[in-house]
């Protein structure tokens, strides 16, 4: 691995935990909508439930919290993200892996969250990254092999001189590993048996540094 320049990270699932998301799609956005509607809560969230089901996250607006709030008429969303600031958490190792590599390693984070989001859940490890690349606000597309090798192209490296991580087996394990990217699948739940897995990042750190 002497040629890796560049080690990318997703971020949600990856260094943040759910908890923040969680909190934006399944708490706020339900209460918002109940109190805009006069209607209760358990009623509130399976119709804003409803709708996230029947757009299925393989569509571009499915990540997009602006469409959402559009959509279901909610004013503006700023206010709301901030105030759910205070859930955001990172996975107990993120801080002592990003610190370690970031002595040696370029650090990047390829995400296919919005950069609404990107700000608040980095807010507290952004400085140990270079640069941020999101997909859906920066590129208009989920994570494919194109977002990829656009990333690679806009920090001047080859493919295989990246290496990625991240949770999600296809936009993270399968679009990177497609253009030659060394692709990580973090699988914390030990859930399949999928070739390059990790159950944490310090597994990440140790095949890295040795």
């Amino acid at each position: 691995m002497s040629e890796i320049k560049i080690v990318s990270f997703d971020a949600e699932g990856t260094l943040v935990t759910p908890d923040f998301s969680y909190a934006i799609w399944f708490e706020a956005i339900p209460q918002r909508y109940a109190q805009r509607n006069g209607i209760d809560i358990y009623q509130a969230r399976k119709i804003v439930e409803e709708e996230y089901q029947k757009l299925g996250d393989q569509r571009l607006e499915w990540y997009d919290i602006r469409y959402w709030f559009d959509k279901l008429e909610l004013g503006a969303p700023d206010p709301l993200l901030d105030k759910c600031q205070g859930r955001v958490r990172y996975y107990p190792e993120v801080r002592d892996v990003l610190s370690s590599l970031s002595e040696r390693f370029t650090l990047v984070v390829a995400s296919g969250s919005m950069r609404e989001f990107l700000q608040r859940l980095l807010r507290d490890i952004e400085p140990y990254f270079t640069r941020v690349f999101s997909s859906l606000s920066d590129y208009k597309q989920l994570k494919t092999a194109e977002f990829y090798l656009s990333m690679c192209q806009a920090m001047k490296v080859q493919p295989k001189q990246v290496v990625h991580v991240g949770d999600n087996w296809q936009f993270d394990f399968a679009a990177s590993s497609e253009i030659g990217i060394h692709a990580f699948y973090l699988d914390r739940k030990k859930q399949g048996d999928c070739p390059n897995s990790l159950e944490n990042l310090t597994q990440l750190k140790a095949y890295l540094l040795g």
